[in-house]
């Protein structure tokens, strides 16, 4: 793995300098990186997908683990470097990882296919939230998500309902996959050294999520329904202060536990699943 000193080195003799702007903040403590690769049980011949790459160094780990690995790098500075240490050893594409609809770009798309893979990486913060969903909407083919995050969406994922935290991305994360906590990360970790908590997180999918059962751990099957599901929530969640009988009609016939006068707010997962299977249709 590559020291401090080296990353430093990579950078300086290139002229180059960690871009704020892009959240270049890189991963350097060993151990940090080891648990990483521990936590996504990564095997020989796995192909796995790293977003933001920068130097490389959690990509040098992932080979050495054995893995084939597909990168997306945005800053075509970093990428460069990429391919003069590993060229031959790694798919790289430099460019955006996300599309203006905040998918998956089509060049990751292609290069994936239709093969299973996992997502290990040393997240952008700004790209988090985005990417972390549309993994589970839109690729089943994805089997586990292992990242470092910051702690605030670390908290949102993991959020209970009637809490500040709580709201959308928790539901729907919370609707198709199990997350777990792995560890907090000092910013000493990182350089440079970010002002913000980070959290090391996995995102193991599941059809039953955060307690889903019965009827609704199978109304997520497909991407259209897994679509809608998080339209409907997003929606939903604009009027989160309003009672669901304001924003859904009084007169309604309710699943079993909602209430008319309950907040968007204060319906847990499983809740909010028989909620959209009963009124999908009218948001």
């Amino acid at each position: 793995m590559q020291t401090l000193s080296e990353i430093r080195a990579l950078l300086y003799e290139r002229g180059l300098h960690p871009k704020h702007r892009l959240g270049q903040n890189f991963l350097h403590d060993k151990n940090i990186l080891a648990k990483l690769i521990d936590a996504a049980d990564v095997q020989p011949g796995e192909l796995v997908l790293e977003i933001g790459p920068g130097t490389g160094t959690l990509t040098e780990a992932l080979l050495d683990a054995g893995a084939k690995i597909l990168a997306c790098e945005i800053d075509s500075d970093l990428a460069s470097i990429i391919e003069d240490r590993l060229s031959g050893r790694v798919q790289l594409i430099c460019g955006d990882c996300l599309d203006s609809h905040r998918r998956l770009s089509c060049e990751i798309v292609s290069a994936l296919g239709d093969q299973p893979f996992k997502l290990v990486a040393n997240l952008p913060f700004q790209i988090a939230s985005p990417l972390l969903c549309t993994m589970l909407i839109h690729h089943p083919s994805c089997t586990g998500q292992y990242v470092t995050i910051q702690k605030e969406v670390a908290d949102r994922l993991l959020a209970d309902p009637r809490t500040k935290e709580y709201g959308p991305l928790t539901i729907i994360v919370g609707a198709l996959a199990e997350v777990k906590r792995i560890c907090t990360v000092k910013p000493s970790c990182f350089w440079p050294q970010p002002k913000v908590a980070i959290t090391m997180v996995s995102i193991f999918p599941s059809p039953l999520g955060r307690g889903v059962r019965g009827e609704g751990s199978s109304a997520l099957d497909t991407t259209q329904q897994r679509q809608d599901f998080a339209r409907f929530v997003t929606q939903l969640f604009t009027k989160r202060r309003k009672q669901l009988g304001s924003i859904l009609g009084r007169d309604c016939e309710w699943p079993a536990g909602v209430t008319a006068d309950l907040r968007p707010e204060a319906l847990p997962v499983e809740r909010m699943v028989t909620l959209w299977q009963r009124f999908g249709t009218m948001l």
